[in-house]
Protein backbone atom coordinates (compact mmCIF):
# COMPACT_ATOMS: atom_id res chain seq x y z
CA UNK A 1 0.00 0.00 0.00
CA UNK A 2 0.89 3.11 -0.77
CA UNK A 3 0.16 7.21 0.12
CA UNK A 4 -0.30 9.12 -2.59
CA UNK A 5 0.38 13.21 -2.29
CA UNK A 6 -2.58 14.88 -0.43
CA UNK A 7 -1.69 17.92 -3.14
CA UNK A 8 -3.06 15.83 -5.96
CA UNK A 9 -6.72 16.10 -4.54
CA UNK A 10 -6.20 19.40 -3.64
CA UNK A 11 -5.39 19.99 -7.33
CA UNK A 12 -8.15 17.69 -8.69
CA UNK A 13 -10.44 19.72 -6.47
CA UNK A 14 -9.37 23.16 -8.08
CA UNK A 15 -9.46 21.55 -11.72
CA UNK A 16 -13.21 21.02 -11.35
CA UNK A 17 -13.92 24.29 -9.70
CA UNK A 18 -12.25 25.79 -12.82
CA UNK A 19 -12.48 23.88 -15.73
CA UNK A 20 -15.30 21.62 -15.01
CA UNK A 21 -12.92 18.46 -14.73
CA UNK A 22 -14.91 16.34 -12.77
CA UNK A 23 -12.84 14.46 -9.94
CA UNK A 24 -14.36 11.37 -9.92
CA UNK A 25 -13.45 10.66 -13.91
CA UNK A 26 -9.98 11.51 -13.17
CA UNK A 27 -9.38 8.89 -10.67
CA UNK A 28 -10.90 6.18 -12.73
CA UNK A 29 -8.47 7.49 -15.45
CA UNK A 30 -5.35 7.55 -13.06
CA UNK A 31 -6.64 3.94 -11.69
CA UNK A 32 -7.08 2.26 -15.51
CA UNK A 33 -3.49 3.72 -16.15
CA UNK A 34 -2.09 1.97 -13.37
CA UNK A 35 -2.84 -1.40 -13.89
CA UNK A 36 -2.06 -0.84 -17.46
CA UNK A 37 1.33 0.08 -16.66
CA UNK A 38 1.46 -1.95 -13.71
CA UNK A 39 0.58 -4.96 -16.51
CA UNK A 40 3.76 -4.19 -17.67
CA UNK A 41 5.96 -5.42 -15.20
CA UNK A 42 3.73 -8.44 -13.59
CA UNK A 43 2.40 -9.59 -17.48
CA UNK A 44 0.00 -8.73 -19.45
CA UNK A 45 -2.41 -11.70 -18.78
CA UNK A 46 -2.47 -10.71 -15.05
CA UNK A 47 -5.07 -10.00 -13.04
CA UNK A 48 -4.73 -6.13 -11.50
CA UNK A 49 -6.85 -4.10 -9.41
CA UNK A 50 -6.27 -0.53 -8.02
CA UNK A 51 -8.02 2.19 -6.68
CA UNK A 52 -7.69 5.76 -5.32
CA UNK A 53 -9.13 6.92 -1.97
CA UNK A 54 -11.18 10.38 -3.16
CA UNK A 55 -10.51 11.98 -0.24
CA UNK A 56 -7.13 10.95 0.72
CA UNK A 57 -5.11 9.96 -2.51
CA UNK A 58 -3.93 7.01 -1.14
CA UNK A 59 -3.25 4.26 -3.28
CA UNK A 60 -3.99 0.52 -3.46
CA UNK A 61 -2.88 -1.94 -6.23
CA UNK A 62 -3.23 -5.63 -5.66
CA UNK A 63 -2.69 -8.54 -8.20
CA UNK A 64 -5.11 -11.76 -7.76
CA UNK A 65 -3.94 -14.90 -8.36
CA UNK A 66 -5.51 -18.55 -8.32
CA UNK A 67 -3.80 -20.87 -5.40
CA UNK A 68 -2.70 -24.32 -7.27
CA UNK A 69 -0.28 -27.58 -6.06
CA UNK A 70 1.89 -26.98 -9.05
CA UNK A 71 2.27 -23.62 -10.69
CA UNK A 72 1.50 -23.62 -14.52
CA UNK A 73 0.94 -19.44 -15.58
CA UNK A 74 3.22 -17.71 -13.18
CA UNK A 75 0.71 -14.64 -14.08
CA UNK A 76 -2.16 -16.15 -13.31
CA UNK A 77 -1.36 -18.80 -10.54
CA UNK A 78 0.59 -18.95 -6.96
CA UNK A 79 1.48 -21.70 -5.58
CA UNK A 80 -0.47 -22.69 -2.23
CA UNK A 81 2.81 -22.47 0.25
CA UNK A 82 3.09 -19.00 -1.28
CA UNK A 83 -0.01 -18.05 -0.99
CA UNK A 84 -0.22 -18.83 2.69
CA UNK A 85 2.59 -16.30 3.35
CA UNK A 86 0.23 -13.63 2.28
CA UNK A 87 -2.68 -15.11 3.64
CA UNK A 88 -2.73 -18.05 6.30
CA UNK A 89 -5.97 -19.40 5.60
CA UNK A 90 -5.74 -19.86 1.90
CA UNK A 91 -7.07 -22.88 0.28
CA UNK A 92 -6.66 -24.54 -3.21
CA UNK A 93 -8.34 -22.49 -6.16
CA UNK A 94 -9.15 -19.14 -3.81
CA UNK A 95 -7.91 -16.04 -5.57
CA UNK A 96 -5.35 -14.38 -3.37
CA UNK A 97 -4.44 -11.08 -3.64
CA UNK A 98 -0.98 -10.02 -3.38
CA UNK A 99 0.35 -6.14 -3.36
CA UNK A 100 1.46 -5.05 -6.48
CA UNK A 101 5.65 -4.35 -6.42
CA UNK A 102 6.27 -1.23 -3.56
CA UNK A 103 9.11 -0.81 -6.17
CA UNK A 104 7.28 0.00 -9.01
CA UNK A 105 3.86 1.40 -8.01
CA UNK A 106 4.67 4.30 -5.83
CA UNK A 107 6.84 5.43 -9.31
CA UNK A 108 3.67 4.15 -11.58
CA UNK A 109 1.27 5.65 -10.07
CA UNK A 110 3.29 9.49 -9.94
CA UNK A 111 3.93 8.79 -13.59
CA UNK A 112 0.46 7.74 -14.50
CA UNK A 113 -1.51 10.50 -12.68
CA UNK A 114 0.77 13.44 -14.17
CA UNK A 115 -0.08 11.85 -17.56
CA UNK A 116 -3.79 11.29 -16.74
CA UNK A 117 -4.19 14.96 -16.04
CA UNK A 118 -2.14 16.16 -18.95
CA UNK A 119 -4.26 14.38 -21.24
CA UNK A 120 -7.72 15.06 -19.50
CA UNK A 121 -6.79 18.76 -19.58
CA UNK A 122 -6.18 19.13 -23.45
CA UNK A 123 -9.45 17.39 -23.72
CA UNK A 124 -11.22 19.72 -21.68
CA UNK A 125 -9.39 22.74 -23.47
CA UNK A 126 -10.01 21.40 -26.54
CA UNK A 127 -13.61 20.80 -25.96
CA UNK A 128 -14.23 24.11 -24.86
CA UNK A 129 -12.36 25.83 -27.68
CA UNK A 130 -14.53 24.00 -29.74
CA UNK A 131 -17.74 25.01 -27.61
CA UNK A 132 -16.52 28.48 -28.05
CA UNK A 133 -15.87 28.64 -31.81
CA UNK A 134 -18.51 26.58 -32.58
CA UNK A 135 -21.22 29.50 -32.92
CA UNK A 136 -18.92 31.49 -35.11
CA UNK A 137 -19.97 29.57 -37.76
CA UNK A 138 -20.54 31.78 -41.04
CA UNK A 139 -19.19 34.95 -39.06
CA UNK A 140 -16.24 36.75 -40.22
CA UNK A 141 -13.38 36.23 -38.13
CA UNK A 142 -9.88 38.41 -38.55
CA UNK A 143 -6.31 36.64 -38.51
CA UNK A 144 -2.86 37.33 -39.17
CA UNK A 145 -0.86 34.93 -41.65
CA UNK A 146 1.22 32.49 -39.73
CA UNK A 147 2.90 30.06 -42.22
CA UNK A 148 2.04 28.33 -45.71
CA UNK A 149 1.21 24.73 -46.25
CA UNK A 150 1.89 23.92 -49.98
CA UNK A 151 -0.99 26.19 -50.75
CA UNK A 152 -3.19 26.04 -47.85
CA UNK A 153 -2.78 29.05 -45.88
CA UNK A 154 -2.70 28.95 -41.76
CA UNK A 155 -4.23 31.59 -39.96
CA UNK A 156 -3.21 32.25 -36.40
CA UNK A 157 -5.89 33.51 -33.99
CA UNK A 158 -4.88 33.87 -30.69
CA UNK A 159 -5.67 30.10 -28.75
CA UNK A 160 -6.46 28.53 -31.97
CA UNK A 161 -5.53 28.51 -35.83
CA UNK A 162 -7.46 28.93 -39.17
CA UNK A 163 -6.99 27.00 -42.12
CA UNK A 164 -7.26 28.72 -45.31
CA UNK A 165 -7.34 25.67 -48.15
CA UNK A 166 -6.65 26.66 -51.59
CA UNK A 167 -10.41 26.26 -53.03
CA UNK A 168 -11.60 29.14 -50.87
CA UNK A 169 -9.09 31.56 -51.45
CA UNK A 170 -9.72 34.63 -54.27
CA UNK A 171 -7.10 33.25 -57.16
CA UNK A 172 -5.55 36.61 -57.64
CA UNK A 173 -4.77 37.22 -54.04
CA UNK A 174 -0.93 36.81 -52.83
CA UNK A 175 -0.48 36.02 -49.14
CA UNK A 176 2.42 37.48 -46.70
CA UNK A 177 3.27 35.87 -43.42
CA UNK A 178 2.14 38.11 -40.39
CA UNK A 179 -0.22 39.99 -43.08
CA UNK A 180 -3.66 40.63 -41.62
CA UNK A 181 -6.69 38.48 -43.29
CA UNK A 182 -10.26 38.30 -42.86
CA UNK A 183 -12.83 35.42 -44.07
CA UNK A 184 -15.96 33.63 -42.99
CA UNK A 185 -15.60 30.67 -40.96
CA UNK A 186 -17.72 27.99 -43.18
CA UNK A 187 -17.16 25.01 -40.29
CA UNK A 188 -15.72 23.98 -37.04
CA UNK A 189 -14.03 20.89 -36.56
CA UNK A 190 -12.46 19.23 -33.40
CA UNK A 191 -9.51 17.75 -34.88
CA UNK A 192 -6.93 15.04 -32.55
CA UNK A 193 -5.28 17.67 -30.96
CA UNK A 194 -7.19 21.52 -31.33
CA UNK A 195 -10.34 22.66 -33.13
CA UNK A 196 -9.99 23.70 -36.76
CA UNK A 197 -11.43 27.04 -38.33
CA UNK A 198 -12.26 25.99 -42.34
CA UNK A 199 -12.08 29.56 -43.84
CA UNK A 200 -12.76 31.30 -46.66
CA UNK A 201 -13.10 34.15 -48.93
CA UNK A 202 -14.28 32.91 -52.03
CA UNK A 203 -17.57 31.55 -50.78
CA UNK A 204 -20.85 33.94 -51.94
CA UNK A 205 -21.45 33.75 -47.94
CA UNK A 206 -18.02 35.88 -47.44
CA UNK A 207 -20.03 38.86 -49.56
CA UNK A 208 -22.71 38.73 -47.72
CA UNK A 209 -21.72 38.98 -44.65
CA UNK A 210 -19.60 41.90 -45.73
CA UNK A 211 -22.88 43.58 -47.39
CA UNK A 212 -24.33 42.94 -43.83
CA UNK A 213 -21.69 44.90 -42.28
CA UNK A 214 -21.25 47.69 -44.10
CA UNK A 215 -25.50 48.39 -45.01
CA UNK A 216 -27.09 49.10 -42.03
CA UNK A 217 -30.57 48.65 -43.71
CA UNK A 218 -29.10 45.20 -44.34
CA UNK A 219 -28.93 44.61 -40.24
CA UNK A 220 -32.25 45.96 -40.03
CA UNK A 221 -34.07 43.59 -42.92
CA UNK A 222 -34.89 46.80 -44.12
CA UNK A 223 -33.43 45.22 -47.49
CA UNK A 224 -33.26 41.64 -48.08
CA UNK A 225 -30.33 39.53 -49.49
CA UNK A 226 -32.13 37.00 -51.97
CA UNK A 227 -29.42 35.25 -54.07
CA UNK A 228 -25.52 35.91 -54.81
CA UNK A 229 -23.95 34.06 -57.44
CA UNK A 230 -19.86 34.90 -57.72
CA UNK A 231 -16.55 34.04 -59.89
CA UNK A 232 -14.43 34.79 -56.82
CA UNK A 233 -11.86 38.15 -57.19
CA UNK A 234 -14.02 38.79 -61.02
CA UNK A 235 -17.17 39.71 -60.63
CA UNK A 236 -20.55 39.05 -58.43
CA UNK A 237 -24.25 39.30 -58.78
CA UNK A 238 -26.01 40.31 -55.90
CA UNK A 239 -30.08 40.12 -56.15
CA UNK A 240 -31.58 42.28 -53.96
CA UNK A 241 -35.74 42.88 -52.16
CA UNK A 242 -36.75 45.84 -50.85
CA UNK A 243 -38.94 44.99 -47.61
CA UNK A 244 -39.73 49.00 -47.25
CA UNK A 245 -40.78 50.56 -50.91
CA UNK A 246 -39.71 53.86 -49.34
CA UNK A 247 -35.58 52.46 -49.62
CA UNK A 248 -34.11 51.63 -52.87
CA UNK A 249 -32.02 48.84 -52.14
CA UNK A 250 -29.31 49.10 -54.89
CA UNK A 251 -28.83 52.89 -54.05
CA UNK A 252 -28.72 51.84 -50.49
CA UNK A 253 -26.00 49.26 -51.05
CA UNK A 254 -24.17 51.34 -53.38
CA UNK A 255 -23.93 54.24 -50.69
CA UNK A 256 -23.15 57.52 -51.38
CA UNK A 257 -20.87 58.27 -53.79
CA UNK A 258 -20.08 54.58 -53.71
CA UNK A 259 -18.14 54.42 -50.39
CA UNK A 260 -20.13 51.21 -49.37
CA UNK A 261 -19.83 49.19 -52.39
CA UNK A 262 -16.40 50.47 -53.04
CA UNK A 263 -14.76 49.14 -49.57
CA UNK A 264 -16.53 46.07 -50.08
CA UNK A 265 -14.79 45.40 -53.69
CA UNK A 266 -11.59 46.86 -51.98
CA UNK A 267 -11.68 43.73 -49.55
CA UNK A 268 -12.38 41.25 -52.17
CA UNK A 269 -9.07 42.72 -54.46
CA UNK A 270 -11.16 44.41 -56.97
CA UNK A 271 -14.18 42.07 -57.72
CA UNK A 272 -16.76 43.61 -59.55
CA UNK A 273 -20.25 43.73 -57.91
CA UNK A 274 -23.61 44.42 -59.88
CA UNK A 275 -26.45 45.13 -57.98
CA UNK A 276 -29.31 43.59 -59.10
CA UNK A 277 -33.02 44.55 -57.52
CA UNK A 278 -35.37 41.84 -57.68
CA UNK A 279 -38.58 41.65 -59.42
CA UNK A 280 -41.77 39.16 -59.44
CA UNK A 281 -42.21 39.52 -62.84
CA UNK A 282 -39.52 37.40 -64.81
CA UNK A 283 -39.26 39.32 -68.21
CA UNK A 284 -37.96 42.37 -65.76
CA UNK A 285 -35.93 40.40 -63.54
CA UNK A 286 -34.50 38.93 -66.53
CA UNK A 287 -33.66 42.52 -67.78
CA UNK A 288 -32.29 43.53 -63.99
CA UNK A 289 -30.32 40.70 -63.70
CA UNK A 290 -28.13 41.26 -67.38
CA UNK A 291 -26.99 44.38 -65.85
CA UNK A 292 -25.06 46.73 -67.26
CA UNK A 293 -26.39 46.17 -70.56
CA UNK A 294 -29.09 47.81 -71.82
CA UNK A 295 -31.65 44.95 -72.83
CA UNK A 296 -34.36 45.85 -75.50
CA UNK A 297 -36.75 43.37 -74.98
CA UNK A 298 -37.32 40.10 -73.27
CA UNK A 299 -39.26 36.73 -74.39
CA UNK A 300 -39.90 33.58 -72.48
CA UNK A 301 -39.65 31.06 -75.12
CA UNK A 302 -40.62 27.95 -72.40
CA UNK A 303 -41.97 29.16 -69.32
CA UNK A 304 -42.16 25.44 -68.47
CA UNK A 305 -38.43 24.85 -69.08
CA UNK A 306 -37.51 28.66 -67.50
CA UNK A 307 -35.89 29.81 -71.06
CA UNK A 308 -35.69 33.37 -72.52
CA UNK A 309 -34.46 35.21 -75.15
CA UNK A 310 -33.14 38.68 -74.29
CA UNK A 311 -32.89 41.08 -77.43
CA UNK A 312 -30.18 44.16 -76.69
CA UNK A 313 -28.60 46.72 -79.17
CA UNK A 314 -25.96 45.31 -81.35
CA UNK A 315 -23.22 47.67 -79.45
CA UNK A 316 -24.49 46.27 -76.25
CA UNK A 317 -24.17 42.78 -77.57
CA UNK A 318 -20.30 42.53 -76.14
CA UNK A 319 -21.54 44.24 -72.51
CA UNK A 320 -24.42 41.78 -72.35
CA UNK A 321 -22.72 38.40 -72.66
CA UNK A 322 -19.83 39.47 -70.56
CA UNK A 323 -15.78 38.33 -70.63
CA UNK A 324 -15.98 34.90 -71.56
CA UNK A 325 -19.43 35.01 -71.37
CA UNK A 326 -19.77 35.71 -67.48
CA UNK A 327 -22.04 38.31 -67.47
CA UNK A 328 -24.91 35.82 -69.01
CA UNK A 329 -23.65 32.92 -67.06
CA UNK A 330 -23.93 34.74 -63.82
CA UNK A 331 -27.54 36.23 -64.47
CA UNK A 332 -28.49 32.74 -65.63
CA UNK A 333 -27.49 31.49 -62.09
CA UNK A 334 -28.98 34.19 -60.35
CA UNK A 335 -32.80 34.27 -61.76
CA UNK A 336 -32.88 30.41 -62.66
CA UNK A 337 -33.34 30.96 -66.43
CA UNK A 338 -31.24 29.61 -69.74
CA UNK A 339 -30.75 32.96 -71.15
CA UNK A 340 -30.14 33.05 -75.10
CA UNK A 341 -28.84 36.71 -75.45
CA UNK A 342 -29.70 38.47 -79.14
CA UNK A 343 -28.98 41.13 -81.14
CA UNK A 344 -31.56 43.31 -82.57
CA UNK A 345 -30.54 42.27 -85.95
CA UNK A 346 -29.87 38.38 -85.42
CA UNK A 347 -33.46 38.49 -83.81
CA UNK A 348 -34.74 40.98 -87.20
CA UNK A 349 -32.04 39.59 -89.90
CA UNK A 350 -33.90 40.94 -92.46
CA UNK A 351 -35.79 44.32 -92.41
CA UNK A 352 -37.02 44.04 -95.89
CA UNK A 353 -39.77 41.46 -94.95
CA UNK A 354 -41.22 44.22 -92.45
CA UNK A 355 -43.47 45.17 -95.08
CA UNK A 356 -44.31 42.11 -96.69
CA UNK A 357 -44.97 40.43 -93.53
CA UNK A 358 -46.72 43.84 -91.94
CA UNK A 359 -48.78 43.27 -95.12
CA UNK A 360 -49.87 39.61 -94.44
CA UNK A 361 -50.82 40.30 -91.25
CA UNK A 362 -53.11 43.19 -92.35
CA UNK A 363 -54.57 40.79 -94.57
CA UNK A 364 -55.39 37.93 -92.28
CA UNK A 365 -57.09 40.19 -89.88
CA UNK A 366 -59.23 40.83 -92.49
CA UNK A 367 -60.63 37.67 -92.33
CA UNK A 368 -63.97 36.94 -90.57
CA UNK A 369 -63.26 35.35 -87.40
CA UNK A 370 -59.39 36.70 -87.13
CA UNK A 371 -58.37 39.01 -84.29
CA UNK A 372 -54.70 39.92 -83.24
CA UNK A 373 -54.08 36.51 -81.14
CA UNK A 374 -55.42 34.08 -83.85
CA UNK A 375 -53.42 35.90 -86.54
CA UNK A 376 -50.08 35.76 -84.07
CA UNK A 377 -51.59 32.01 -83.89
CA UNK A 378 -51.93 31.17 -87.24
CA UNK A 379 -48.54 32.82 -87.85
CA UNK A 380 -46.83 30.87 -85.85
CA UNK A 381 -48.82 27.33 -87.30
CA UNK A 382 -47.07 27.99 -90.73
CA UNK A 383 -50.08 30.31 -92.17
CA UNK A 384 -48.73 33.26 -92.84
CA UNK A 385 -51.25 34.95 -95.17
CA UNK A 386 -55.27 34.04 -96.79
CA UNK A 387 -53.63 31.62 -99.23
CA UNK A 388 -52.12 29.86 -96.86
CA UNK A 389 -54.99 29.32 -94.61
CA UNK A 390 -56.72 28.80 -98.06
CA UNK A 391 -55.40 25.97 -99.21
CA UNK A 392 -55.61 24.18 -95.82
CA UNK A 393 -58.57 22.24 -94.74
CA UNK A 394 -61.16 22.98 -91.56
CA UNK A 395 -59.29 19.74 -89.69
CA UNK A 396 -55.85 21.68 -89.75
CA UNK A 397 -57.28 25.35 -88.86
CA UNK A 398 -59.08 23.93 -86.14
CA UNK A 399 -55.83 22.39 -84.32
CA UNK A 400 -54.14 25.46 -83.87
CA UNK A 401 -54.59 27.24 -80.57
CA UNK A 402 -57.32 29.28 -79.77
CA UNK A 403 -58.93 28.18 -82.80
CA UNK A 404 -62.09 25.75 -82.56
CA UNK A 405 -63.82 23.76 -85.38
CA UNK A 406 -66.96 26.54 -85.80
CA UNK A 407 -64.74 29.38 -86.17
CA UNK A 408 -62.11 27.27 -88.03
CA UNK A 409 -65.04 26.98 -90.80
CA UNK A 410 -65.83 30.26 -90.82
CA UNK A 411 -61.88 31.15 -91.41
CA UNK A 412 -61.71 29.41 -94.11
CA UNK A 413 -64.62 29.90 -96.06
CA UNK A 414 -63.77 33.46 -95.60
CA UNK A 415 -60.02 32.58 -96.80
CA UNK A 416 -60.92 31.37 -99.76
CA UNK A 417 -63.50 33.97 -100.19
CA UNK A 418 -60.29 36.54 -100.23
CA UNK A 419 -58.11 34.57 -102.16
CA UNK A 420 -60.45 33.88 -105.44
CA UNK A 421 -61.83 37.81 -105.33
CA UNK A 422 -58.22 38.66 -105.50
CA UNK A 423 -57.65 36.34 -108.28
CA UNK A 424 -60.45 37.41 -110.19
CA UNK A 425 -60.30 41.29 -110.19
CA UNK A 426 -56.87 40.52 -111.18
CA UNK A 427 -55.95 39.40 -115.07
CA UNK A 428 -52.95 38.02 -114.16
CA UNK A 429 -54.29 35.32 -111.47
CA UNK A 430 -56.30 32.54 -112.76
CA UNK A 431 -59.38 32.10 -110.91
CA UNK A 432 -57.90 29.09 -108.66
CA UNK A 433 -55.07 31.24 -107.05
CA UNK A 434 -54.41 28.68 -104.56
CA UNK A 435 -53.62 25.86 -106.82
CA UNK A 436 -57.06 24.35 -106.48
CA UNK A 437 -59.90 23.90 -108.90
CA UNK A 438 -62.20 27.19 -109.52
CA UNK A 439 -65.19 26.83 -107.39
CA UNK A 440 -68.43 26.36 -109.47
CA UNK A 441 -70.39 29.59 -107.82
CA UNK A 442 -68.52 32.89 -108.15
CA UNK A 443 -68.27 34.69 -105.07
CA UNK A 444 -69.60 38.65 -105.46
CA UNK A 445 -66.86 39.59 -105.91
CA UNK A 446 -66.13 37.68 -109.18
CA UNK A 447 -70.01 37.92 -110.03
CA UNK A 448 -69.64 41.37 -110.23
CA UNK A 449 -66.15 41.82 -112.37
CA UNK A 450 -68.07 39.40 -114.95
CA UNK A 451 -71.05 41.38 -115.54
CA UNK A 452 -69.08 44.63 -116.08
CA UNK A 453 -66.86 42.50 -118.69
CA UNK A 454 -70.41 41.48 -120.27
CA UNK A 455 -71.96 44.58 -120.11
CA UNK A 456 -68.76 46.46 -121.77
CA UNK A 457 -68.95 43.73 -124.44
CA UNK A 458 -72.45 44.36 -125.25
CA UNK A 459 -71.66 47.72 -126.06
CA UNK A 460 -68.46 47.11 -128.06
Amino acid sequence: MQRGKSELIAALDQLEKGKGIRKDEVLKMIEGAVISSLRKHVGKNAVIEASIDPETAEFNANVIKTAVEAVQDPELEISLQEARRHKPDAALGEAVRLPAPATDFARIAAQTAKQVLSQKIREVERDSLYEEFKPREGQIITGSVHRLADRTIIVEMGRIEGVLPLREQIRRERYAIGQSLRAVVLRVERGHESPKLILSRADPLFLRRLLELEVPEIQDKSIEIVEIIRIPGQRAKVLLKTNDPKIDPVGACIGVRGARIRGIMGELSGERIDLIAYSENPEALIENALAPAKVSAVRLVDKTGRRAEAVVLDDQLPVALGKEGQNVSLAARLVGWAIEIKSKSQAIPDRRAEPEAARQGQELLSLDGVGPKTAEALVEAGYGDPAAVAAADVAMIAKIRGIGDKNAAKILASAKEFVEGRAASSPSHPAAGVGQEAPTSSLPAARQAAQKEKAEHTHG
